[in-house]
């Protein structure tokens, strides 16, 4: 679609998802460039979402989101409203492992990290708040995935299935068996995937209806990982989180 085609909310939306974790100063030159407009288009635009507090411009001249965003992110259900609920029992299992522990959604194809907490001496992970990494190549992601429908889970295996290490899981195959293996224990273990150094033990998060919601992991170096230590302390996690959700496993109406 070219730039004259696209309608006034497309290009709108494309001035934002020109920023990202890797452009998160931009000019409006660069503004311009990456989201395919003019650069008439975009500096009436820019000063638009500006003047609304969605961007704010420093004094060298560069635009970055605005907190008038952060105010609308922070409404999401699975956003910032799920993090406050789920952090004291992040921070309880970071006490009790002090490694880095995430909390995660999933989106599309992809896993999303709402939470990270990281410890000075915690394993090196390529993990920040608002990061996403394909589902099949995190713990969280196994942990998500294994409770999605079957059609959904069928269409992601046929899909491509993205290498980051020579121990990601790129089969189809394996990644059924897999998320098979996380459905029979109710935990996910993803080791080197991301990463040929970090073990992650993941557990799924229960909203009100008894459906996954979110998944909480804790990462540690893959050479000294003690998997069934970890276990659960991961469950008590995430078995906390979702019942501050309003799961409650004894009701026999509850969706599995």
């Amino acid at each position: 679609m070219t730039a004259t085609a696209r309608s006034a909310p497309d290009r709108l939306l494309a001035v934002l998802a020109a920023f990202d974790h890797g452009h998160p100063a931009l000019s409006l030159t660069d503004i311009s460039r990456r989201a395919g407009l003019t650069l008439t288009t975009a500096h009436r635009l820019v000063g638009a979402l500006t003047a609304w507090g969605a961007l704010e411009r420093d004094a060298d001249g560069f635009y970055h989101v605005g907190l008038r965003l952060w105010e609308l992110a922070a409404l999401a259900p699975r956003g910032l409203a799920l993090r406050q609920i789920a952090l004291p029992y992040l921070e309880d299992l970071y006490e009790a492992t002090h490694e880095n522990v995430q909390l995660a959604v999933r989106d599309g194809a992809e896993v999303v990290y709402i939470e990270w907490l990281s410890g000075r001496s915690a394993v090196g992970v390529h993990i920040r708040v608002g990061a996403r990494w394909p589902l099949h190549a995190t713990g969280v992601g196994l942990a998500l995935l294994a409770h999605e429908t079957p059609g959904f889970q069928e269409e992601y295996c046929a899909g491509p299935l993205a290498a980051f290490t020579p121990y990601t899981l790129t089969d189809p195959a394996r990644l059924r068996r897999s998320l098979a293996e996380v459905r029979r224990t109710g935990v996910a273990v993803s080791s080197r995937q991301v990463t040929d150094d970090a073990l992650s033990v993941a557990a799924p998060v229960r909203g009100a209806a008894g459906r996954v919601a979110a998944a909480v992991s804790v990462v540690v170096p893959q050479a000294d990982a003690e998997v069934p230590a970890l276990v659960p302390a991961v469950r008590l996690a995430a078995r906390g989180i979702s019942r501050a959700l309003g799961w409650r496993p004894e009701r026999t109406d509850q969706a599995v």
